[in-house]
């Protein structure tokens, strides 16, 4: 699997309803202090983030939510994948894991169940669901590229 195999399956996931997008943008602000508030409050989140990082944890999720409700209203699957992979490169070799990725999607998605509308959530789902299915391919393409820009220097 590769970056190919991210867009192919990127492009089978639609353009949301506005009203679903324009309610995950309106709840930007809670989504993102929840989120913290949850991650911060798990027993192992430096294992996950790694020392020094919290506030770098906190800024993804601000910009993940910034970023999301962009994707929600405009979807471009290439975009996607390309954020992703970079997110998941420059977050890694700052000393995030692999596990963080995991461990904040879950945390997501349980937040989204709750905070949006089950219609919201429905539409919303998919995205969180191909990116949890896809951490493992995300993380082979990441370590590739690190491994790459590691070579060189």
């Amino acid at each position: 699997m590769d970056k190919n195999y991210l867009i192919e399956t990127a492009t089978q996931m639609k353009q949301m309803s506005s009203s679903s997008a324009e309610e995950y943008r309106q709840k930007s602000e809670l989504l993102i202090n929840k989120m913290n508030a949850l991650m911060l409050d798990k027993a192992d989140i430096e294992k996950l983030v790694g020392k020094e990082n919290l506030d770098m944890m906190k800024d993804n999720h601000a910009n993940h939510v910034r970023f999301m409700a962009s994707v929600f209203k405009n979807y471009n699957p290439e975009v996607l994948v390309e954020t992703v992979l970079w997110v998941f490169r420059a977050y890694r070799s700052h000393g995030f894991t692999t596990n963080y990725w995991a461990t904040q999607l879950n945390t997501w998605i349980s937040l989204l169940k709750e905070m949006l509308t089950p219609e919201s959530f429905s539409e919303i789902y998919p995205y969180y669901e191909w990116m949890q299915i896809n951490i493992p391919v995300f993380t082979k393409l990441s370590d590739e590229k690190l491994e790459l820009s590691q070579s060189v220097h």
